[in-house]
C-alpha cells in the first residue's frame, strides 16, 4: 500500500465571496442566506438590534475582503432547532467596500443554558474568514449591559488574562438612540497586534 501523505493547505483566497455572499462578487441570484436574520418577522417579545463592525488587521486597517457569519440562540435561549417564529438563528455579512463594515439586523439572544446547571450570557458566535486566514477563525460578542452575567460565564471565564475578557464585550454605537428600536452595537474583530480579539480552538 503507498504511503498517504498530506493535502497541501491553502488560505480562503480572493474568490470566497463568489462561494459565501455572491452578490458580492457580482453574481446575482436568491441569497441562501443574509445578513438580515429577521427577514422572516421578529418573534413576539423579542427585542430587535443591529451589530456593526470592522474586520481590523494588526495595524489598525480595515480587511476588505471578509466575510463574516453570525450563529445564535433566539430571545428565549434557544437555537433553530427548537426556536420558533420563523427566527433563522444565522446569517452572513461580507465587508463593505464603501465603509469596510459589516452589519447584522437580528435580535438579541437570551441566556443559553449548559452544563451543571450554569447558562451562558447573551452572546453571538461569529466565524470570519478572509484572503490570508487558513482556517475560519471563531469568537463570541457579548452586550455590555450585561457585566452581571459575565461574571459567571463558563466561556468567558476559560480566557486566564482577564483584561483579553473585552475584546469579547461589544458597545453601543455612538449614535445610538437608548429610546430607538433597533439598538444598535458596536463590535471590532481584530485578527492579530496587541488588540486582538480572543478567538476561540474549535
Amino acid at each position: 500500500m503507498l504511503p498517504r501523505f498530506e493535502s497541501a493547505s491553502q488560505t480562503a483566497g480572493p474568490y470566497v465571496h463568489i462561494g459565501l455572499v455572491p452578490s458580492r462578487a457580482g453574481i446575482q441570484q436568491a441569497p441562501i442566506v443574509t445578513h438580515d436574520l429577521c427577514a422572516q418577522g421578529i418573534p413576539d417579545s423579542a427585542l430587535p438590534i443591529e451589530v456593526c463592525g470592522q474586520v481590523l488587521d494588526g495595524s489598525g486597517s480595515p480587511i476588505y475582503d471578509a466575510v463574516v457569519e453570525l450563529w445564535q440562540a433566539d430571545h428565549l435561549g434557544q437555537y433553530q432547532a427548537r426556536a420558533n417564529q420563523g427566527f433563522r438563528g444565522w446569517g452572513r455579512s461580507a465587508i463593505d467596500p464603501d465603509n469596510g463594515h459589516f452589519h447584522f439586523k437580528t435580535i438579541k439572544p437570551g441566556s443559553v443554558p449548559c452544563r451543571a446547571n450554569m447558562s451562558m450570557a447573551p452572546h453571538l458566535a461569529l466565524w470570519i474568514v478572509a484572503r490570508g486566514i487558513n482556517l475560519g477563525l471563531h469568537t463570541r460578542m457579548y452586550f455590555p449591559e450585561d457585566s452581571a452575567l459575565h461574571q459567571t460565564d463558563p466561556v468567558l471565564n476559560t480566557i486566564e488574562i482577564k483584561r483579553r475578557r473585552s475584546t469579547l464585550i461589544a458597545a453601543c454605537a455612538v449614535d445610538a438612540d437608548p429610546d430607538r428600536s433597533p439598538i444598535r452595537y458596536s463590535f471590532d474583530i481584530v485578527i492579530q497586534g496587541d488588540q486582538e480579539t480572543v478567538f476561540f480552538d474549535i
